[in-house]
């Protein structure tokens, strides 16, 4: 995944040369480096002392206490996780690395089903989730049990208000799933748990779809009265309160956008911004948690970005 996210600073340098002309008459400079923050490992949540099964507990309760909610599946993008599946009450759902996806089967019964209680497939619907993820696997005592990308799907009994994910990473072997079915806050996840992020990469937000977030994972916006040509930021004084104007990047530090687009601006008290497809980047000081999308339509103005530079709206 590096050597696709380098590029030659060579190669930078010529685009934006390129990306001068489709800005008007401003000038423009290279992107300053700038090493992307480490992201920590998610923790987990749950207590890890559990054996593999997630029944050492002792006081988990039982598999009604912690009856799954029918209605639709819901993704929620966990702060710590990143998007994660829910019932339709809010109650993560997890996976569980002894059972099998091909063949669906599910190695949870007995103690283990009370700790961990299986979510019936005949009251769910696929809801946020691809509907052609959904699928089912009939337990031994002949229920229908449900099943996202093949891996069977459970509630954790000591989760007991929606949002809660105590069940991470419980023995070592419970892990909150994500809409494909893989395990959240994992390499399985497909984004390496405490690796750092890019300087500028896309992240899929479950209601927006890719977006544009900074090395800090901080959603980046654009503000609709600012201008491409010429280019220029209409956020100055009190707007610069809330909304922070994005820092220049390392070009050979991106993923998933083009670094042609990325151009240098000039403010009028002289610090420089980044732009994409000439259009000034920013974030929000109201998004207080990585992965925060509170600056989502704000005023009418402000909105999340493409890869391409679009409004997402």
């Amino acid at each position: 995944m590096m050597n696709l996210r380098k590029l030659t600073f060579a190669a930078a340098g010529t685009a934006l040369l390129l990306g001068a002309t489709a800005c008007g008459t401003q000038g423009t400079t290279t992107g300053s480096p700038q090493q992307a923050p480490a992201r920590s490992a998610a923790p987990a949540d749950g207590d890890n002392s559990a054996d593999a099964y997630g029944s050492g507990n002792g006081d988990a309760g039982t598999g009604s206490e912690a009856a799954t909610a029918s209605g639709p599946l819901a993704v929620r993008n966990d702060p710590k996780l990143g998007p994660l599946v829910t019932d339709a009450a809010g109650f993560t759902l997890y996976r569980f690395d002894k059972d099998t996806a091909s063949p669906s089967s599910s190695a949870c019964a007995g103690d283990c089903a009370k700790t961990w209680p299986p979510v019936p497939a005949s009251v769910t619907k696929p809801g946020g989730v691809d509907a052609a993820r959904i699928g089912s696997v009939k337990r031994a005592d002949g229920t229908e049990q449900l099943t996202i990308a093949g891996w069977p799907v459970y509630r954790f009994a000591k989760d007991t208000a929606p949002g809660q994910t105590n069940g991470q990473g419980v023995g070592g072997t419970w892990f909150a799933v994500t809409p494909d079915g893989k395990k959240a806050g994992t390499k399985d996840a497909g984004e390496p748990a405490g690796e750092a992020l890019p300087a500028l990469s896309l992240v899929n937000n479950a209601k927006l779809g890719p977006i544009i977030r900074d090395g800090k994972g901080r959603t980046l916006y654009r503000f609709t009265k600012d201008t491409a040509w010429p280019m220029k930021s209409n956020c100055e004084g009190a707007c610069l309160e809330k909304w922070r104007p994005a820092k220049l990047v390392d070009l050979s530090d991106v993923e998933g956008i083009d670094p042609k687009k990325l151009i240098t601006y000039t403010r009028s008290d002289g610090t420089k911004q980044l732009t994409i497809d000439c259009w000034p980047l920013y974030w929000f000081t109201g998004d207080k948690t990585p992965g925060d999308t509170n600056g989502q339509g704000v005023g009418g103005t402000w909105f999340a970005v493409t890869a391409g530079g679009k409004l997402v709206k």
